[in-house]
């Protein structure tokens, strides 16, 4: 998780709404980011029941695989409470940023706020801690584990008759404990006579339990009732604070005319008040079951991905409309060129064609490999080799680098300007059009950065690196990073393809030791997803030595 990186969406709570939309948001190529409190509303349950192919599954194991699904679609999920949101001004692409309880804030153009609710319970001894155990609430959620038991029914609000009969389909021993709730109505006293349900009244004070199992219901008069499970319904409040710096509040959560709780009020796909956050599972709906709140993460994943695009299409229509030239200098003009006298036709038609064959080729995320490296260091100046479509470029101007960003392709360069006028780093970024077997961009820089710049066109390889090692400063880095072997799914390389080790890059470049310093030489692997959607690893080669 990176401070000044902004995703697509945020996603707070990473129970199953949460990672469900995530998952869905993922699978759409968007950058996610999912933080999850670790205090789901089921934790206290042992299983996770009536959710096809999941049947009785731990809510831990769930999530847990949950998890392990979504970051194989590049999601980030991270422990943290999200103490705050609010609206970021002045920023077109930013609209939200969230704080953490650490005081970590992170920038969003969407948010989907998934943190559920907390059951408020009768203030009865005992009560609290036998919660999703044997005390329960859901006869779908745990109604078979207790079927043929003794069962108790404890009133508190007007769905008493309607639990009871609910759990009588369940067991020919149901009792209901008036308590404190309202008085039955003539037709439910009849309802429950006829079902073979018992009515005890009085209020109840406290729970026997006998090795950790309840076995009775104590009345204020002092009678025990003997029974194994006790039915409660509770008061659903959303956990929600964290919206108040959005303008959102709760409202009354009402059925059939009666209040049960609050919640965060939403239209069908999630959708609020508040432009640009939606909610999903229990927050809005406190009734939904656990898949019932991953179906409604799925489709308000689909409603932001569908809202994203629909921002990003307005964006290119009104860049087309400008003659891809808006005020932002997005477009040709804000690519400086080299002429195309010092650019190979062919070299420069290749490239093109690459980019022209969908809308984006690359993921838009950074490299990661430089985000690692170069998180921690101190801004300056960058020279960004083969940007592409400028994923590497925009992240590091958004973390404050002055960025001369260079490639051959005319039209990686455009949507590369687009792009970071989007993300509002355009004056930090110098695009410029060279090819690097004619011309070499001027000036010294902090960092240099070749990332996968290797060419299925015949190509000067080493001697481009050579200049880039000339083009860094004093105690200024240079970071090459090239593929290490043929990916797993390609059908088209020859088997005898071999890729140049790290040793042999670094001895290419033909540097005076007096004059760098190695700082890592290795072949780390990093987790992709193939085409077919399937876990893969590659392998890199990594080289990043610093001018003393």
């Amino acid at each position: 998780m990176h401070e000044h990186r902004i995703y697509d969406v945020v996603v707070v709570g990473g129970g199953a709404a949460g990672l469900s939309g995530a998952l869905t948001l993922g699978r759409s190529r968007r950058s996610v980011l999912v933080i999850d409190g670790g205090a789901p509303r089921n934790a206290p349950a042992g299983h996770v029941h009536n959710y096809l192919t999941s049947e009785g599954v731990a809510p831990a194991d769930l999530y847990a695989t949950g998890r392990a699904e979504v970051a194989r679609y590049g999601v980030e999920v991270v422990d943290g409470t999200v103490t705050k949101a609010h609206r970021v001004e002045g920023n077109d692409r930013a609209r939200f940023e969230v704080e953490l309880a650490d005081g970590e804030l992170v920038r969003a153009r969407r948010l989907l706020v998934t943190t559920g609710l907390v059951d408020e319970l009768p203030a009865i001894p005992g009560l609290a801690e036998r919660w999703g155990r044997d005390v329960l609430h859901c006869p779908y959620c745990h109604g078979w584990e207790v079927r043929d038991q003794a069962v108790g029914v404890l009133a508190t609000g007007p769905m008493t008759t309607h639990h009871a009969l609910l759990f009588r389909q369940l067991t020919d021993d149901v009792v209901v404990f008036t308590h404190t709730g309202p008085p039955l109505t003539p037709e439910q006293a009849e309802q429950l006579a006829a079902r073979g349900v018992r009515v005890v009244e009085g209020e109840v004070t406290g729970l026997k339990v006998t090795d950790d199992r309840l076995t009775g219901v104590r009345l204020r008069s002092g009678e025990l009732v003997a029974r194994q499970a006790l039915v409660v319904g509770p008061r659903f409040a959303a956990r929600a604070d964290l919206l108040a710096g959005l303008g959102l509040t709760t409202s009354e959560f009402v059925v059939g005319g009666h209040v049960f709780g609050d919640h965060v009020a939403a239209d069908a796909s999630g959708a609020t008040v508040v432009p640009g956050v939606w909610v999903a599972g229990n927050v809005t709906d406190p009734q939904a079951t656990v898949i019932a709140a991953a179906a409604a993460g799925v489709k308000a994943g689909a409603a932001l991905n569908a809202d994203l695009i629909a921002e990003e299409t307005d964006r290119a229509v009104t860049a087309l409309r400008a003659g891809a030239n808006t005020e932002a200098g997005t477009g040709a003009d804000a690519v400086a060129g080299t002429g195309a006298d010092v650019v190979d036709a062919e070299t420069a038609r290749h490239w093109d064609e690459l980019y022209q064959r969908r809308e984006r080729i690359w993921s838009g995320r950074a490299n990661p490999h430089l985000v690692d490296i170069v998180d921690p260091l101190p801004a300056g100046t960058a020279l960004d080799l083969g940007c592409g479509e400028g994923a590497d470029a925009i992240w590091l101007a958004g973390h404050g680098w002055q960025v001369t960003a260079v490639d051959v392709s005319t039209t990686a360069l455009e949507r590369a300007a687009a792009e970071a006028a989007t993300a509002g780093v355009a004056a930090r970024i110098d695009f410029q059009r060279h090819d690097l077997t004619r011309t070499f961009p001027e000036g010294v820089f902090d960092l240099v950065s070749a990332q996968f710049l290797q060419s299925p066109l015949e190509f000067p390889r080493a001697e481009v690196l050579r200049a880039a090692a000339r083009a860094v400063a004093p105690g200024g880095r240079l970071l090459i990073v090239e593929h290490g072997e043929v990916p797993p799914w390609s059908r088209l390389a020859h088997p005898d393809v071999r890729f140049p080790t790290p040793e042999e890059t670094l001895a290419e470049l033909h540097l005076d030791p007096d004059g760098w310093r190695t700082e890592r030489l290795d072949a780390p692997r990093r987790a992709v997803t193939d085409p077919d959607g399937q876990p893969a690893t590659l392998v890199d080669h990594l080289v990043l030595v610093r001018r003393r």
